[in-house]
């Protein structure tokens, strides 16, 4: 008997086009070290210190028993809130934000461990990664679910019950026909006259009782 396939997660990333889901990850990674980047060479410089391409893609500067390390981690816990941004502006759905987040830090390890030529051996690395891959998930969640929970404009003014009074009044002010006289006339009757209008506008028209019921 053939083993039915458990059906995929609700908006898992396999949903998603290989090619678009390459694109999403590229991008994420490229953000993700341009602001490793930019926060490297201004903390460096802030410091008087020397900056080289170990403090993005290394792993044993980044210690906890030196204020430099204790540095490094603040601003990769940054990164990750840079990382946030780009996830809820390219990506845009909850669902999605757990797949990609873990894939960014397991793709950074991927690129560390080939610069280096060693995994990471610094608990300080693997702590700092494992918060800023917490630190992203929870982030990431809660701002598609704000974005994805925004009220939806079809650019078009909403029409209350409010407004709808004001344009009555508005009309009967001017000296036009309120809204529900129009429909009724338009109907080809008009409420408490014995007088209405044709829809045609051809002229009014007086209704009159029938004899036989009034003998009733």
């Amino acid at each position: 008997m053939a083993r039915r396939r458990k059906p995929p997660r609700a908006g898992a990333v396999n949903e998603l086009p290989p090619l678009r889901i390459m694109g999403q990850i590229a991008a994420l990674q490229s953000i993700y070290y341009a602001a490793a980047l930019v926060l490297m060479l201004f903390t460096t410089l802030v410091a008087g210190t020397r900056f080289g391409l170990d403090l993005v893609f290394g792993w044993a500067d980044l210690r906890g028993d030196t204020t430099q390390g204790w540095l490094m981690g603040f601003v990769w816990l940054c990164c990750a809130g840079v990382v946030i941004i780009a996830i809820v502006t390219l990506i845009g759905r909850s669902k999605l934000v757990l797949d990609f987040a873990l894939t960014l830090h397991f793709v950074h390890l991927v690129v560390v461990t080939l610069y280096t030529g060693s995994v990471p051996r610094n608990v300080a690395w693997w702590l700092t990664m494992a918060v800023s891959s917490v630190v992203t998930v929870s982030g990431g969640s809660y701002g598609c679910q704000w974005r994805e929970l925004r009220p939806i404009s079809f650019g078009g003014k909403s029409t209350g019950g409010a407004q709808g009074g004001t344009a009555t009044e508005a009309a009967a002010q001017n000296g036009g026909p309120a809204s529900g006289d129009q429909g009724d006339e338009e109907m080809g009757f008009s409420r408490g006259r014995g007088r209405g209008r044709g829809r045609d506008g051809a002229g009014e028209y007086e209704m009159a009782s029938l004899k036989g019921d009034t003998n009733r």
